[in-house]
């Protein structure tokens, strides 16, 4: 089955807030998250510990669990500021 992997990233979003986020995308059938660690080599502590969110889901995701991504993605948002959406690949 094709994957579709995707990157989000909110500047300055806590480790905690990060969590949260992927717990909610992981209700939505067929996605799957993981967390990519920061990659600085000096410690900031204003800086997040997480760089990016990375999710995964197959290419025939109904567009109703398209819709949720999106508007789970602007809950957050609307919260904690804006985010930035990358497609990264599709896997076979």
């Amino acid at each position: 089955m094709k994957q579709q992997v995707e990157q989000i990233t909110y500047p300055n979003l806590p480790l905690a807030i990060y969590r949260e986020l992927a717990a909610h995308l992981r209700q939505i059938e067929g996605i799957i998250t993981d967390l990519i660690p920061q990659q600085s080599q000096q410690f900031d502590y204003a800086q997040s510990q997480v760089d990016h969110l990375q999710i995964h889901y197959p290419l025939n995701l109904p567009s109703g669990a398209k819709q949720q991504i999106d508007a789970i993605l602007d809950y957050y948002a609307q919260k904690y500021g804006h985010y930035e959406r990358k497609t990264l690949t599709t896997l076979s």
